[in-house]
């Protein structure tokens, strides 16, 4: 299955309702689509969401709450634009993401740039 590595807050946040992924890249894929926590955690957009959208109470990075270098969740993939009326769009490219699904328990993997390819097997019954 296809994944896509997303620092922290923002795979969580995708998992919890941003319904689009900004990119610099467009992409022709459409279909489920593995979100991979990085290691790397967006402290400046972190403030941005806290100053923003103060009512989405992110997990604490410093409580132990956010899980990083594992794939949380799938989403499908339903759009790639160039623009949007989304709250989360920024641009240049958006995927527009539906119906997400946070794993019950996170499955650690090493992340890699752009969509790639995760084995079936190491998914076992979370397909």
């Amino acid at each position: 299955m296809k994944a896509l590595s997303v620092r922290q807050p923002w795979a969580w946040l995708i998992l919890h309702g941003k319904d689009i992924e900004n990119r610099n890249w467009p992409t022709k894929y459409r279909g489920p689509l593995l979100i991979h926590a990085s290691m790397k955690y967006d402290y400046e957009g972190a403030g941005w969401v806290k100053e923003n959208f103060p009512k989405i109470k992110l997990p604490s990075l410093f409580m132990g709450e956010v899980t990083t270098g594992a794939i949380l969740g799938k989403v499908e993939v339903v759009d790639c634009v160039a623009a949007s009326k989304s709250k989360w769009f920024f641009g240049p490219y958006g995927f527009v993401l539906r119906n997400p699904v946070e794993f019950e328990k996170p499955i650690p993997f090493k992340g890699m740039l752009g969509l790639f390819d995760v084995p079936d097997k190491l998914l076992g019954k979370v397909q």
